[in-house]
């Protein structure tokens, strides 16, 4: 089993771009898919491996926020 994080493409140079998952923003390598600057991604080990549309990519994150803050 993988866990892919959704995220949002905020800058892109070549095949890496920085991703904000609502509010923390890393770097992926996006080669794996066809992304450009406003699409929404899943990321798994540091590599962008699909893309996603806007509202499911942001109730995904919403949860990912909810379960964090619950401390469960």
């Amino acid at each position: 089993m993988c866990l892919g994080i959704p995220g949002k493409v905020i800058e892109k140079k070549g095949n890496v771009a920085k991703i904000d998952f609502g509010g923390l923003i890393r770097e992926a390598n996006v080669s794996l898919v066809n992304a450009k600057v406003g699409d929404y991604v899943i990321v798994h080990a540091g590599f962008a491996i699909s893309k996603v549309n806007k509202r499911e990519a942001l109730k995904t994150i919403k949860l990912v926020k909810e379960i964090i803050e619950s401390k469960v």
